[in-house]
C-alpha cells in the first residue's frame, strides 16, 4: 500500500470535521434513514461504517482484526501527556492513521502497521468523508468488540479533530515495565488510576500476542481469546512451569503455566506486565475480583474505555452517538474454570480475600486452543 494514499485526503478530513463540528449545533433528536433515533444528524453517517465494518472488514467474527483495531484504540489514545503539554501527543486524535511512517514504527507500537494499513482505505477512500481519524479508531473498536460474545456495548463520542501532528515515542506502555511506571503513565495520560487500568487490560480476554515471542504467531492471552469472558483473570495466579521458566528468554514475558507450541493450539503467553499487575497489592484484589464476575468486568470495562476513548478531548466538545454502536453478540454464559491438569493447588494467591471457588475442566491433557473462531485452522 502506498501510504500517500493516507495522506492526501486529509483536507477532505478536516472538511469532514467542520462538518461534524456543524452538525453538533443542530436540533438534537435526529431520526436517521434506517429509524434510528440519535441525538444529532451527524451520527448517522456511523451507521453505514458500522455495517461496512461489521460484514467487510470484521467478518461478523471477534476476528483478529477486531483483536488489532482494539488495540489501536489504545494505542492512538494513551499517547498524550499532561506533564509533558500537548506538543507530546494528542490522546485519541487518530494520528496513528494520519502519520503512519512515524507512530507505527516506535517499539511499543510493534506489529500494529498492519492493521493502521488495513484500515486506513476507510479513511482515503472518501466513502466516509465525515468521519475522522480518531473517530474511525474509537468507532472500530467499539463495533469490534460487540462481536466479541459477552462484551459490553461500548458508547462512542464522534467530533474528534484530526491530529496536526504524530505522538511522541514513549508514551504507550510496555510488557516489560513495572507497575510503578504503568501506573505513573496512566495517571499522566488522563489521571487513570490501578482500577481503570485492571479494567482496560480486560481487552486481553480477546487478544493475542505476535511479536512477544517472534517464534509463535497469535499465542492467546488465555484459552478463550474469542470469547469476552474472564478466563484471562484468573490464568494469572496459577503457578507457572518449571519447565517453562528456562525457556522464557524474551523481554516482556514470563513464564506460563500453560506452555506454547508442545502441541499444535495449546498453551497460553504470559506477558510481564500483566503477571505483575496481577500479583502487586496495589491491584491484585481488584484483578482477582473479576474473576467469574462477567456482568462486573463488562462493566468496568466499558466505563475504562469510555475515559480512554476521549483522552486528549473535552466530552462537551463531542456528541454522543452511543446510539449507532451496533448491540453486541450475546454471552456464552460459560463460567470460569481451571484449565485441565490444574486446579487451586496450582494457585499462588495475591489478595487476602478468598479465591473463588472455580471448577477444572475436563480432560488429561492441556487445554487445546482453537486458532480462528469458528474452529478452522486458517482464518
Amino acid at each position: 500500500m502506498v501510504f500517500s494514499t493516507i495522506y492526501l485526503p486529509l483536507s477532505a478530513l478536516a472538511l469532514g470535521h467542520s462538518v461534524l463540528v456543524k452538525a453538533a449545533t443542530s436540533p438534537r433528536g435526529a431520526v436517521c434513514s434506517d429509524g434510528t433515533v440519535v441525538s444529532n444528524s451527524v451520527c448517522c453517517d456511523f451507521i453505514p461504517l458500522a455495517k461496512d465494518l461489521t460484514e467487510n472488514f470484521f467478518e461478523n467474527e471477534c476476528s483478529e482484526k477486531a483483536h488489532e483495531v482494539l488495540r489501536l484504540s489504545f494505542h492512538d489514545a494513551i499517547a498524550f501527556s499532561q506533564s509533558k503539554g500537548p506538543s507530546a501527543g494528542g490522546g485519541a486524535d487518530g494520528s496513528m492513521l494520519i502519520f503512519p511512517d512515524v507512530e507505527p514504527n516506535y517499539a511499543a507500537n510493534n506489529g500494529i502497521m498492519d492493521i493502521v494499513e488495513e484500515l486506513a482505505p476507510f479513511l482515503s477512500s472518501g466513502k466516509y468523508a465525515s468521519i475522522t481519524a480518531g473517530d474511525m479508531i474509537q468507532f472500530g473498536a467499539a463495533v469490534a468488540v460487540g462481536l466479541c460474545p459477552g462484551a459490553p456495548q461500548l458508547g462512542f463520542f464522534a467530533g474528534r479533530p484530526n491530529a496536526t501532528a504524530p505522538a511522541i515515542d514513549g508514551l504507550v506502555p510496555e510488557p516489560q515495565d513495572s507497575v510503578d511506571q504503568i501506573l505513573a503513565r496512566f495517571q499522566d495520560a488522563a489521571n487513570l488510576d490501578g482500577e481503570d487500568i485492571v479494567s482496560l487490560l480486560v481487552s486481553h480476554t480477546v487478544a493475542r500476542a505476535d511479536h512477544v515471542d517472534s517464534d509463535i504467531a497469535a499465542a492467546p492471552f488465555d484459552s478463550t481469546p474469542f470469547t469476552f469472558d474472564s478466563q484471562f483473570f484468573s490464568r494469572h495466579f496459577l503457578r507457572e512451569l518449571v519447565s517453562q521458566i528456562q525457556l522464557v528468554h524474551n523481554t516482556g514475558e514470563v513464564a506460563s503455566p500453560l506452555p506454547l507450541g508442545q502441541v499444535k493450539n495449546a498453551g497460553e503467553i504470559r506477558i510481564q506486565s500483566d503477571f505483575a499487575l496481577a500479583r502487586d497489592p496495589r491491584t491484585a484484589c481488584f484483578w482477582q475480583g473479576m474473576i467469574n464476575e462477567e456482568a462486573l468486568m463488562a462493566a468496568r470495562f466499558k466505563a475504562a474505555m469510555a475515559k480512554m476513548a476521549i483522552i486528549g478531548h473535552d466530552a462537551k466538545d463531542l456528541v454522543d452517538c452511543s446510539a449507532v454502536v451496533p448491540k453486541p453478540v450475546a454471552a456464552l454464559k460459560i463460567p470460569t474454570m481451571y484449565p485441565a491438569t490444574k486446579s487451586f493447588r496450582d494457585v499462588q494467591q495475591a489478595c487476602p480475600s478468598p479465591f473463588p471457588n472455580l471448577a477444572t475442566a475436563p480432560g488429561a491433557l492441556e487445554t487445546i486452543i482453537s486458532h480462528c473462531p469458528d474452529n478452522l485452522s486458517t482464518c
